[in-house]
């Protein structure tokens, strides 16, 4: 017997999505966080229903108040882009902060880009820097180059002691991670 082609695949999982939606609208109702960020997420992208951010915030910050990190980093872009919400960029940083303080790679991303351009925190390379270096171990879904070319940047801006303290700053931080996830 033969695979089914793609376009077959494509269709079944089409035929699915409403189910898969029903579920999670009845778990994000229960509050579940992670059916409330999918749900985030199905409004964000217009996905078998209507694009709607402003009902994509409304699912995200149900489960970003539960402190579900995707949902707060989610949260967070809304707020930089100003989708579904006013553009806040303070309001964009206290939730990127949250989100990235779990270990969000995103989030610390985007905070690492709010240091470097000051936006609602003072600018601060070692701050910059710091963030990156948590986001290239997370990755960040970016190329590992990239981001290594960004903090490298950073870097420029800091001596070299500043860059080492920053390092020892950040082995603390996944060490700390690292042993809080592996107790949980």
């Amino acid at each position: 017997m033969f695979p089914p082609c793609r376009k077959s695949a494509k269709k079944l999982l089409g035929l699915l999505e409403p189910i898969k939606q029903r579920v999670d609208h009845k778990a994000a109702d229960q509050g579940l966080a992670e059916a409330q960020h999918n749900l985030g997420k199905v409004h964000h992208f217009g996905e078998g229903v209507q694009k709607d951010e402003v009902e994509a915030v409304r699912w995200y910050r149900k489960a970003a108040d539960q402190g579900f990190a995707a949902a707060q980093s989610n949260l967070g872009a809304a707020y930089y882009l100003g989708e579904g919400v006013p553009k806040d960029y303070a309001e964009a940083v206290r939730w990127f902060r949250k989100a990235a303080d779990q270990g969000d790679s995103h989030a610390q991303y985007q905070l690492a880009d709010a240091y470097h351009s000051g936006k609602s925190v003072p600018q601060n390379y070692a701050e910059a820097y710091f963030w990156l270096d948590l986001a290239a171990g997370g990755n960040a879904g970016m190329e590992d180059k990239e981001i290594g070319r960004e903090r490298d940047e950073e870097a420029s801006h800091l001596t070299k002691a500043q860059v080492t303290q920053v390092q020892e700053r950040a082995r603390k931080w996944f060490e700390k991670h690292s042993t809080e996830s592996s107790q949980q």
